[in-house]
């Protein structure tokens, strides 16, 4: 037809809620092509008619030049029949419902819509849910597939003439933006004062809820915010009594709390951020970035007890940079919620016992996502929690699954992963499943992922563990093949997965506890392993665990564990725990309610215990993290840490706790203490691995687990294991906590479906 040739354009990614569609009719103008665009159940579907050569170019430009937010995993296209219609339109979303397009994570307030928030002359003009196609609410808001704004909780919003007109107009930059909205329409915001534990409406000015609010900050009061993914309770920052109450309110004791600051400027007056940091800072999915704390920062001390760091974010919603500019002081920002529960997200679950005055927002939060949660190594991030603004990218699987698959994840930090179609999606974070709240976020979080990707699991991975909510669940689900995934392989695939590799490589899965084949209790791990399998290498010597569960909450029982009667009777861990040391080592020694571990967690609580005092801890890895902070970065001397080169090889952490005992009594001040130590485990992960590669051949490690969160850890091991010629695979997208499990359950359920692989049974 006089030259011109027609093709149809399938386009996959992250390409719906993200101006794609508008991106591609100003590309087709700009090109002269006729045609039209649309979402559907995978993604875009784009049909394109003009010169061949300019069809060549949109090609191009659909997959080298998209929108900012989106994310083109593959472009396909084929000649079609011409039809000489002229124009190109964008065209309704096709599906029935079931979902299988990528949605895009959360995303913070662009500068475009920060200029007109701070306008008084735009009609915008200081409303809290401004957004365009570039920023704003995504997966929160969802709630079924294709991106459209009838399937969201913006549905019930009726636009306004100037928003429909914009959204209709494909030059405009809200052209079909789905939560479009302005003061004509709605949502709106309304402070609610809390009084006897119940609500009562009505706060300072009823017509300014925003001003209310900020002025009850401002006076050193509690008030929960609802944000984008779920409730956060708020409170100045550098007013001590205000951040005491909440803590007593919230019941956390000594966990750190968040704090936002109004600008990256702000934030740098409290900590130092350097480049790698700073894009973490101002990057659109606005994590919380782990930072060291500047001397002098005007923050309360009980905003982050026993750490020199502190957690900062940026506001990333019009609601806190309206808030925090208002304030003009940093914010404690916490997760709405006490300690142990998911952060409420519904209005009738709002905290308002927690607070003294709730602002909230007539917008439904469909799925409750917490702040992420990052800190940086060697430019890199690290992720310590995966949640609001990068869930539910996807992570391609090294090895895609014949069976869609789920993997129900570990119990502590708990997330859970669904893949199907060489994709796998980890949800956001939820939580400790041994809540019941938590328990029950899982499994609504499940359901939904699966209608809104279209998937259903014909594969259940779970840990080992009977006992684990997740392993019940997984045994429970009667329309999936189960597969036990053991904790420590998982650990690794899902750094294996991370860095989309299939292995084989030396895994190093250090952490707190995890269930072995053997009904033991691992922890300290030298694994062989591959997607498929693994073989235990190496570990550390197991010691009894006197009390149990005991010996978590308080790291005085591991210390005497490892000490027994040989730790002199002056010795400040002794002597604080004087009344039960003898019982607590009898206990170990006769292996009574005494289950033996070769956790490098336990390891870390027994040192900790003995350097700083922690004998009791108020939440997870509090010693280990406290052992962390003490540590004296200039001293180089090392703990020696010896092998037994059996098979598999053992190492020997008693000799570092009984090392670290003696200095102390030697009056070695507790920072070099600590220091030895790191340095001393940094040596032994390098020797186990120099031993692993003897005898494998393999000159790949994986570094995995709670433990390798510890930066100090990694300062001092992979430069060791860089000199000797290993390649070192960290975490990047996932955590290498147990927020990362459920990936390397999936990855591992997935390569053993494979069909290249014959099943093992």
């Amino acid at each position: 037809m006089n030259g011109r040739v027609r093709t149809l354009v399938r386009v996959d990614g992250i390409v719906q809620g993200v101006g794609f569609r508008p991106f591609v009719h100003r590309l087709a103008a700009r090109l002269g092509l006729s045609g039209h665009v649309g979402n559907d159940e995978r993604g875009v579907l784009v049909e394109v008619e003009g010169h061949p050569a300019a069809v060549a170019e949109f090609l191009g430009a659909v997959r080298d030049r998209p929108p900012p937010a989106a994310v083109v995993e593959r472009v396909t296209a084929r000649e079609i029949p011409a039809t000489g219609r002229p124009g190109f339109v964008i065209g309704p979303s096709a599906g029935d419902g079931r979902g299988r397009a990528l949605i895009s994570p959360d995303m913070a307030t662009c500068d475009d819509c920060l200029r007109e928030l701070a306008d008084p002359g735009d009609r915008r003009y200081g409303h809290p849910f401004v957004n365009c196609t570039g920023c704003g609410p995504r997966f929160t808001i969802v709630r079924s597939s294709p991106y459209d704004r009838a399937a969201t909780t913006m549905a019930p919003f009726a636009m306004c003439a100037a928003c429909a007109a914009e959204y209709r107009d494909p030059a405009d930059r809200r052209h079909h933006a789905q939560p479009v909205c302005c003061p004509a329409c709605g949502p709106r915001l309304r402070l609610l004062r809390t009084e006897d534990g119940g609500v009562a409406d009505g706060a300072g000015d009823p017509g300014d809820p925003l001003a209310a609010a900020a002025e009850l900050l401002r006076a050193g009061r509690i008030v929960a915010v609802k944000g984008v993914g779920g409730y956060h309770l708020a409170v100045r920052a550098d007013l001590e009594p205000a951040v005491a109450e909440l803590r007593a309110r919230k019941r956390r004791e000594h966990r750190p709390f968040a704090l936002m600051a109004a600008t990256l400027a702000a934030a740098r007056e409290l900590c130092a951020a350097d480049a790698a940091e700073a894009r973490l800072l101002t990057a659109a999915a606005r994590p919380i970035v782990l930072l060291r704390r500047r001397a002098g920062a005007a923050v309360a001390p009980s905003v982050a007890p026993g750490t020199g760091r502190l957690g900062v974010m940026l506001p990333y919603s019009p609601l806190h940079h309206l808030l925090a500019a208002r304030v003009a002081a940093p914010l404690v920002l916490t997760s709405g919620n006490l300690a142990g529960e998911p952060i409420a997200h519904r209005d009738e679950a709002a905290p308002a016992a927690l607070a003294d005055a709730v602002l909230l927002h007539d917008r439904v939060i469909h799925v409750r996502a917490d702040d992420s949660v990052v800190q940086v190594f060697r430019g890199r991030s690290l992720p310590v929690r995966r949640s609001r603004g990068y869930v539910p990218a996807p992570i391609v699987l090294p090895r895609p699954a014949r069976r869609p698959v789920l993997g129900c994840g570990a119990e502590l930090k708990h997330t859970f992963c669904l893949a199907g179609g060489g994709r796998a999606f980890v949800s956001a974070h939820t939580g400790d499943l041994a809540d019941a709240a938590t328990h029950r976020a899982f499994t609504e979080g499940v359901a939904h992922f699966e209608r809104l990707f279209g998937i259903v699991p014909r594969v259940v991975a779970h840990d080992l563990h009977p006992q684990y909510l997740s392993t019940r669940y997984a045994l429970a689900r009667a329309d999936a093949e189960p597969v036990g995934v053991q904790h420590h392989h998982a650990h690794i695939a899902s750094c294996l997965a991370d860095n989309g590799a299939a292995g084989p490589v030396i895994g190093v899965a250090f952490d707190g506890l995890g269930y072995g084949p053997d009904g033991t209790l691992w922890g300290g791990e030298f694994l062989v392993a591959d997607l498929t399998g693994f073989v235990r290498a190496g570990h550390l010597a197991p010691v009894p665990m006197p009390g149990g569960a005991a010996a978590v909450r308080q790291p005085w029982r591991m210390a005497a564990a490892y000490l027994g009667d040989a730790a002199p009777p002056d010795l400040p861990v002794r002597a604080r725990n004087a009344t039960h040391w003898e019982a607590v080592v009898a206990m170990a020694a006769r292996g009574v309610n005494a289950p033996a571990t070769s956790s490098a967690g336990r390891l870390f609580d027994a040192v900790s215990a003995l350097v700083t005092g922690r004998d009791a801890i108020t939440y997870e890895g509090q010693a280990a993290v406290e052992l962390e902070e003490a540590a004296d970065r200039a001293e180089r001397g090392a703990y020696p840490c010896p092998i037994d080169g059996g098979t598999p090889f053992v190492a020997r952490g008693q000799d570092m706790v009984a090392a670290a005992a003696a200095d102390l009594s030697a009056g070695v001040r507790p920072g070099v203490v600590a220091a030895r130590f790191h340095n001393g485990l940094a040596g032994l992960v390098a020797a186990g691995c120099a031993l692993a590669r003897e005898r494998t051949g393999l000159a790949a490690v994986a570094l995995s687990g709670g433990v390798w969160q510890n930066l100090l850890l990694l300062e001092r091991a992979v430069p060791l294991l860089e000199a000797a010629g290993f390649q070192v695979l960290l975490h990047s997208r996932v955590p290498p906590n147990d927020g990362g499990v459920s990936l390397g359950q999936a990855a591992i359920a997935a390569a053993l479906d494979h069909p290249s692989r014959r099943r093992r049974r």
